[in-house]
């Protein structure tokens, strides 16, 4: 489980295999043993030796911004596998097989979006055909990545402006399915200017940490890319990594949406556009980690659907060393 640190002031310490949280509305304990990681987004005190257990755990801390990005993290300094992955990132970002893992990741994205346009349309029947004229219009932008060869660097910029078309169509498709007072124009990140772009920008930066310490934890260099750019400081894999699992992120919010648990209240006014209060964090992150704790059927195995993230960084880094025996 994640612990989650919303209140402002809360304290946090060990106590014997525990971790015990103190804030202004009550104390709690949880064995170390329960959890994956610890996210503080508000001001909080942490004690060092709270710190070390979690490192002798395997949990990372991770300290995001009022918008849900993550902006630092405390982890063991250790590798997660051997080098070679690492050297084995570089080389095929310049081959072929780069670009096959590219755009196998970004084509595992439109069949999640249109998987699940087809999952709402089911149950929104008096919107059936428009929502089925959107899925048509992904389906037929998806079909321009069938033929691109060469290495990432020749076809980058057509993927990016592929991925850029389907994205307008996708987000069109799901402001057309909210409710009057919800929707939006288009994707806008922070600030958000609108309420369900609040959710959803906190959503991904959430699912981000979670991206990132899998890399880590499988070896895989975060900053080693194929599709974004190695700019300075750009953990660009983390950026790759992350479209294949968005999904679970919209359909978290669009879910809050549908069962009407979303107000208003939930939002407070910025410069610019909205930012989720401490109660709207609240909403969202309760639903966003039921769901990720959610057993699931993922090649051939029941799977928590938080855990398959880190089953897929396994299985890419094994891959990229030729671990026949690991990469189903």
């Amino acid at each position: 489980m994640q612990i989650v640190i919303n209140t402002y002031g809360s304290y946090i310490q060990k106590n014997g295999d525990c971790f015990k949280v103190k804030t202004d509305e009550r104390v709690f304990e949880i064995s170390c043993k329960k959890v994956s990681s610890i996210l503080i987004s508000t001001a909080a005190y942490i004690t060092t030796d709270a710190i070390k257990m979690a490192m002798e755990n395997n949990i990372d801390i991770v300290f995001i911004d009022e918008f849900g990005d993550p902006y630092g993290r405390i982890w063991h300094p250790k590798l997660g596998s051997t080098t070679l992955i690492r050297r084995r990132q570089l080389e095929i970002a310049e081959k072929e097989e780069g670009l096959r893992l590219a755009l196998e990741w970004v084509k595992a994205k439109f069949n999640n979006q249109i998987d699940f346009l087809k999952r709402l349309r089911q149950t929104r029947p008096h919107k059936s055909q428009k929502i089925t004229s959107y899925i048509e219009k992904l389906q037929n932008v998806m079909m321009g990545l069938d033929n691109l060869s060469g290495t990432i660097e020749e076809c980058r910029s057509t993927i990016m402006g592929i991925e850029g078309i389907g994205g307008r169509i996708y987000f069109e498709a799901l402001s057309f399915l909210m409710p009057e007072r919800f929707k939006f124009e288009a994707r806008s990140r922070n600030p958000a200017k609108d309420e369900f772009n609040a959710l959803l920008n906190y959503s991904y930066g959430v699912l981000y940490s979670r991206v990132e310490k899998a890399c880590i934890i499988a070896g895989l260099d975060p900053y080693v890319g194929f599709i974004h750019t190695d700019h300075y400081n750009k953990k660009s894999l983390v950026f790759d990594l992350i479209e294949n699992y968005r999904i679970w992120a919209d359909e978290v919010v669009v879910n809050l949406f549908a069962s009407r648990k979303v107000k208003v209240e939930h939002f407070d006014k910025i410069a610019g556009g909205f930012m989720l209060n401490k109660e709207g964090k609240a909403v969202l992150l309760t639903d966003f980690n039921s769901f990720m704790d959610e057993s699931v059927r993922y090649r051939g195995r029941n799977i928590k659907r938080g855990n398959i993230i880190q089953f897929d960084c396994h299985r890419i880094a094994n891959n990229l060393i030729g671990d026949k025996n690991e990469t189903r």
